[in-house]
């Protein structure tokens, strides 16, 4: 499970990654990734705690049973990766309707693709 420290809770988060962030769409999510430039608050707390991860399971992907569970294999194939992301690095991972069906390793190398993806994105517009 990801810890709270790397849980995205506020909506201008999510909004802010989708919205700037670069796109990687796979076939069952699809992943925003965005690095931030500066801490967001002025104390410094967003250095300490690292990147930060949220999810979208939306009611199409199935019943409230299988959209947590759906969410919870999302956050438990997140967590090794926190490791090789920046501190400031922002993901949304959004499941599609077919996640449900899918095995916790292959949604693992799903997001490690799109993720990878992002970045090579990332690096070539900058």
């Amino acid at each position: 499970m990801l810890s709270a420290r790397n849980r995205m809770r506020r909506s201008t988060e999510f909004d802010a990654t989708v919205k700037y962030g670069l796109r990687s769409v796979q076939p069952d999510v699809v992943v925003h990734v965005r690095r931030g430039s500066a801490p967001e608050d002025s104390s410094g707390l967003e250095r300490e705690y690292g990147p930060r991860v949220g999810l979208i399971v939306a009611k199409r992907v199935g019943s409230a049973v299988e959209r947590h569970r759906v969410a919870r294999r999302l956050r438990h194939v997140a967590r090794p990766m926190l490791g090789s992301l920046h501190p400031l690095d922002r993901v949304v991972i959004r499941a599609l309707p077919s996640s449900r069906h899918v095995s916790s390793a292959w949604l693992e190398q799903q997001l490690r693709s799109g993720l990878r993806r992002a970045f090579e994105l990332a690096g070539s517009q900058r």
